[in-house]
């Protein structure tokens, strides 16, 4: 079990500061995404939660805590059917299903999606993705 958390606030964190963070929050159930508040000689002190893994997360003894000062971004993506392959290129991601081609943004954002009867494939190069279907068959993308 794991916690990131980013200060929002300007001070130096002094060394085994996670433990002192970690009996404030102890039985605290956090998620991923909000920020909390811990109060800490009467001045409360806001964190935002880049991790907590799994989400939600119940902090315990064992929770292991880890302060970042850059920022990180989780996106989880679930899809209805199994992913067979996943091909990175320069404007994203291809996502190979069984009859479906998938092309997201580094974002997550669906730029486009196609069916295909007997997909074969998928090929990056640069901006353009290639789309290998039926018998003799090829589709460019140019997102």
């Amino acid at each position: 079990m794991k916690l990131v958390l980013k200060p929002l606030f300007e001070a130096e964190l002094p060394a085994d500061f996670e433990e002192l963070i970690r009996s404030k929050l102890m039985g605290m159930e956090v998620r991923t995404g909000e920020e909390i508040e811990v109060d800490l000689l009467g001045k409360p002190l806001r964190f935002k939660v880049l991790l907590a893994e799994p989400s939600p997360l119940k902090v315990r003894g064992n929770t292991r805590i880890e302060f970042s000062t850059g920022s990180m971004e989780v996106i989880d993506l679930e899809f209805d059917e199994p992913v067979k392959d996943v091909v990175p290129f320069e404007k994203g991601f291809v996502i190979l299903l069984e009859r479906k081609v998938l092309i997201l943004n580094h974002n997550g954002q669906k730029i486009y999606s196609g069916e295909f009867d007997d997909l074969k494939g998928v090929r990056a190069s640069k901006g353009t993705v290639v789309i290998i279907h039926g018998r003799s068959k090829i589709r460019l993308v140019k997102p």
